[in-house]
């Protein structure tokens, strides 16, 4: 039975009908609903300017707030959920809401077209209940471009907007005796809406030829992708998105994965990290950093935090993009993916998943079940590295992540994963073996140098030269050395950022 999607809007129940699945929530807010203060920049979930806020229950009874990017949000993702725009932001009685008004004392708005997806992302921000510090602004503003202003008046209404309170009954933060989130009255009584608005069950959406499935447990999915082999899977949609704004491809038929609750689950133990398929990135990464911190700077600079809000690992390790920037550094960890093809199951290392781009181990009818990353053993050392053009929402021009296992100085083993340098995402398998079983030495990383410089047959592009990409590879071989060097205890500044602090 085809059904209407429900969702909140600005504290308001809608029903959507009469829509293609394809529809983004930017497309519905301003040609549907007249909610103009939502813009159409990029139209690709880069410049931010489309920033709205979607909030769903959390296990405090409150509600978890969070940015997204209006322009490649598909609205068949947003059924039972929470969506404001700035527009909800007016107080009671007209007046600005506090983040405005900082940005306002700030001088933080000049054309004003990018403004409202900064208050928005400021919003998600303000919502926290913990006072941002200039690094926790800069980190929620990465996915927000400002041509005109510029930053710093911007980054300085973050800053001070906790100070302005709201008046009493207002949306706005607190923090309890104990520290934490405040979960204020009018935030329960949101909260009780949405879990009387979730259905139990699978949902379809239909409108003309085009149906959105939306199971609701895996076996359900199972079904579902067994008896639509054709149908797109749909988890974030921050990829797929793109073929309906850049390109204006019909879709066809999707199949929905964010109902699934097994597809959300993370799990750690003492053999690892189980990540479910559909949970998303800023979920994902946090669980990794609980054992793997040396990661955290490729998880921040993993697009932006809307993109890791919406899109999944599942996805993007699906996608089988070659400059993906999540599968170096699985790859490097070891990881292993479940893939489900009715009710059997089977196991692959990441690596041999990608055949040749674009095609991938995948048979017709399986998915993707999670991502398995065995835990950490003793004597790991591991580091990863990003060279992009711009330090923020970039694409990758090379990536590389190299992990050693060692007993003393002698490595048992190596796992080096690499981005942007071949059709897909590799193994430099040839460094690996000029590693094994030698001692930890600046001869050993020499030999690593000389053997991926050799291995790979990058191409040139708009990003970097292949001559570039060889050279960078060789060079991130050697600043791997200098970071995990015994003698130089691993102290050595090899970032701007930590040169200049």
């Amino acid at each position: 039975m085809a059904e209407a999607l429900r969702l909140l809007l600005n504290g308001e129940e809608v029903a959507v009908a009469g829509l293609s699945p394809q529809t983004t929530l930017l497309e519905y807010l301003r040609e549907r609903r007249r909610l103009t203060g939502t813009k159409e920049g990029c139209a690709e979930g880069d410049c931010g300017a489309c920033t709205v806020i979607v909030a769903e229950p959390a296990d405090d009874g409150g509600l978890d707030w969070h940015p997204i990017n209006a322009c490649i949000r598909l609205l068949p993702t947003l059924d039972g959920k929470a969506v404001f725009t700035v527009e909800s932001l007016r107080l009671p009685d007209g007046g600005l809401h506090p983040v405005q008004e900082a940005l306002v004392r700030e001088h933080g708005a000049q054309c004003g077209f990018c403004t409202p997806g900064f208050v928005m992302s400021l919003f998600g921000l303000y919502k926290r209940a913990v006072p941002p510090s200039r690094a926790d602004a800069e980190v929620a503003l990465s996915g927000n471009l400002c041509r005109c202003t510029g930053y710093r008046p911007i980054l300085a209404a973050a800053q001070t907007m906790t100070m302005l309170a709201p008046p009493d009954g207002w949306r706005g933060p607190g923090a309890d005796a104990a520290g934490g989130r405040q979960v204020s009255a009018e935030e329960r009584a949101l909260a009780l809406r949405l879990r009387r608005l979730a259905r139990a069950g699978d949902v379809t959406y239909r409108h003309g030829a085009q149906t959105c499935h939306a199971p609701a447990t895996l076996e359900a999915l199972a079904r579902c992708v067994a008896d639509h082999p054709d149908a797109r899977l749909l988890a974030g949609g921050t990829d797929l998105a793109l073929r309906v704004t850049k390109q204006q491809q019909p879709l066809g038929d999707l199949i929905h994965t964010g109902r699934v609750a097994e597809l959300q689950a993370i799990r750690r133990d003492d053999g690892g990290c189980s990540i479910g398929a559909a949970a998303s990135l800023e979920r994902a990464f946090a669980a990794l950093d609980v054992d793997w911190p040396e990661l955290r700077e490729i998880w921040e600079r993993f697009a932006s935090v809307p993109i890791r809000r919406a899109g999944t690992l599942g996805g993007n390790v699906a996608n089988a993009s070659p400059i993906g920037d999540s599968m170096p550094a699985l790859i490097a960890l070891g990881a292993q993916i479940e893939l489900r093809r009715g009710a059997a199951t089977r196991r692959l290392a990441l690596e041999d998943f990608y055949l040749a781009h674009p095609r991938t181990a995948l048979q017709p009818g399986e998915f993707l079940v999670r991502i398995l990353v065995p835990a950490r053993a003793a004597g790991t050392v591991l580091r990863a590295y990003k060279l992009s053009r711009r330090h923020d929402q970039d694409i990758a021009a090379v990536a590389l992540a190299l992990r050693l296992d060692l007993d003393g100085a002698r490595i048992v083993r190596a796992r080096i994963g690499c981005g942007g340098v071949a059709a897909t995402p590799r193994r430099a398998v040839a460094a690996e073996r000029a590693l094994a079983g030698r001692d930890w030495n600046q001869a050993a990383a020499q030999a690593a140098m000389d053997a991926i410089g050799a291995e790979f047959a990058p191409i040139t592009d708009h990003r970097a030269t292949a001559d570039y990409r060889r050279r960078a590879l060789e060079r991130l071989v050697w600043r791997f050395w200098l970071q995990t060097d015994p003698a130089r205890r691993g102290d050595l500044p090899l970032r701007v950022q930590d040169v200049t602090a």
